[in-house]
């Protein structure tokens, strides 16, 4: 039966992964025609003061959420209560305090989110984002500690950007929405996703069942999830501080260019994503037996699973980069150069991320210092190195080249530091890199350069395909063994381990 364990946490890996992975491509589809009509329609402009406003919102949401999206799962398996679905229910009740707090804070005071001091009344709405945005990261977690992937595909990789982008749309020509758009746009898509994980979440876990919160537990929940929810929050932050910077040096418009780039990176991002959630309760179930072996085993499995495709992604996406972002719009393409680095710094933070998956519960102290240090770092070159760029009279572009290099160079360093402390806790070393990689890079950017010598519509729609064809064939014939093609198998979905 021991031996049996990791094969059955294996395929409960893979089938996450899979499903969200097909998330990761249903929202790619949702992605681009929210990047092109934000583009197209309403500007770099607009763009910039929205991802500013964005940039706190989200921040602020998830440390509301209290580091449920990962703590939560440690929670249910400890079994601290008879009923889980209260356990899931003091988490929201806490979650929505806070959140309930925060938005009416920053809706008296909005000049954290809008720093240039431009912004209308209705976009001062978009603070009411913050207490659904942290409840749908708890009811996506209570569903993935039941090994429900397809909420969360539904709710993140359907709803949400399918509902931005269709409203941002029709917004931009309603008159008395068409300034506020994308914020009311981003407001209505969230509450969308939160729709979907709550009708989901009602038919798993029903109403709470003998439920009374109690103030003495609740403070306690809160110190013990502190650690864990400013984890979380300097993760996320790792991805936008340097948008809050660059607002300082660049002008508006340099920051939506920015906005933009970012945006593209982050599709590659997703895949990290996509094993969180049933990351989280594979890992715990193995802590509570002690099995470090499995654990480094898994995270391995997955860090490599996770390179392999990023690296992929990411040469589809940056060797034609000038017509990737071209595509939102000709004022866009000073972006190319942000967006190489961008898309660099996804592939070197794949390991820190899964490392993270078990440090937050073997050494969250440690690792929220070692969190606190990589963005600390990240802010210093972010700062230091666009001001070499001022200094040196180069351009908004360089700018934001600047920052997205700091970003890499910190997430790189995260990554190693990381790795080498999980190793020594789990007793067993943590690498996720494989040289095959190497062999299936080199020949994707030759035949990426050969399509840049195409005409730009030609470049994406026959370089794009090519480079991913020739990257997935070396790495499905030279990189992948027989565990690694677990992830693209249904017929082990039987094995998987059920929750009752």
């Amino acid at each position: 039966m021991t031996a049996e364990k990791p094969d059955a946490d294996l395929s409960a890996l893979a089938k996450g992964g899979r499903q969200n992975f097909f998330g990761f491509l249903l929202r790619l589809l949702a992605r681009l025609p929210f990047l092109f009509i934000a583009g197209r329609l309403y500007g770099p402009d607009a763009l910039g003061r929205f991802a500013s406003a964005l940039v706190v919102v989200e921040l602020v949401a998830l440390v509301c959420a209290m580091g449920e999206k990962r703590g939560l799962a440690q929670r249910l398996a400890e079994g601290e209560d008879s009923h889980p679905a209260n356990l899931v229910y003091d988490g929201m009740l806490l979650a929505l305090l806070f959140s309930g707090l925060a938005a009416t804070f920053f809706w008296f005071v909005p000049a954290p989110l809008f720093p240039s001091g431009e912004y209308t009344e209705l976009d001062r709405f978009i603070v009411l984002a913050i207490p659904a945005y942290a409840l749908t990261e708890i009811v996506l977690a209570a569903q993935a500690y039941k090994y429900d992937i397809a909420t969360t595909v539904r709710a993140r990789a359907v709803v949400e950007p399918w509902t931005i982008s269709i409203m941002a749309g029709v917004f931009y020509f309603v008159p008395a929405l068409s300034e506020s758009g994308l914020a009311m746009a981003y407001l209505a898509s969230i509450y969308a996703g939160l729709a979907t994980g709550l009708w989901s979440f009602f038919r798993s876990y029903g109403p709470p069942r003998g439920w009374r919160p109690h103030p003495v537990y609740m403070g306690k929940m809160t110190v013990r999830a502190l650690p864990l929810a400013t984890a979380d929050a300097i993760e996320w932050g790792t991805r936008r501080v340097d948008i809050f910077i660059l607002g300082l040096f660049a002008a508006p418009a340099a920051v939506g260019v920015y906005y933009i780039a970012q945006q593209v990176a982050s599709l590659p991002q997703k895949l990290k994503t996509s094993f969180e959630p049933i990351l989280g309760p594979v890992i715990t179930k193995n802590l509570k037996t002690k099995n470090y072996e499995a654990i480094a085993k898994q995270i391995c499995q997955v860090g490599f699973w996770i390179v392999a495709m990023q690296a992929g992604i990411a040469l589809a996406l940056g060797v034609p980069g000038e017509a990737v972002m071209g595509l939102v719009g000709p004022e866009f393409v000073g972006g190319t150069g942000a967006l190489a680095f961008l898309l660099i710094a996804e592939v070197v933070a794949a390991t820190a991320v899964v490392s993270e998956a078990v440090l937050v519960y073997v050494a969250r102290v440690r690792n929220l210092w070692i969190s606190i240090g990589t963005i600390a770092l990240q802010a210093a070159m972010t700062v230091v190195l666009i001001e070499a760029m001022v200094r040196g009279g180069y351009g908004e572009p360089f700018k934001a080249a600047a920052a997205a290099i700091a970003l890499m160079l910190a997430l790189g360093t995260a990554s190693l530091v990381k790795a080498v402390m999980l190793s020594k806790i789990l007793g067993h070393t943590i690498n996720t890199f494989r040289w095959p990689l190497l062999w299936a890079v080199a020949p994707a950017v030759l035949v990426g350069w050969l399509a840049t010598q195409l005409p730009e519509w030609a470049e994406l729609i026959i370089g794009v395909p090519a480079i991913l064809a020739v990257y997935g064939f070396i790495i499905w014939t030279r990189g992948f063994g027989p565990e690694d093609r677990v992830l693209f198998r249904r017929n082990l979905d039987k094995d998987e381990p059920k929750r009752i």
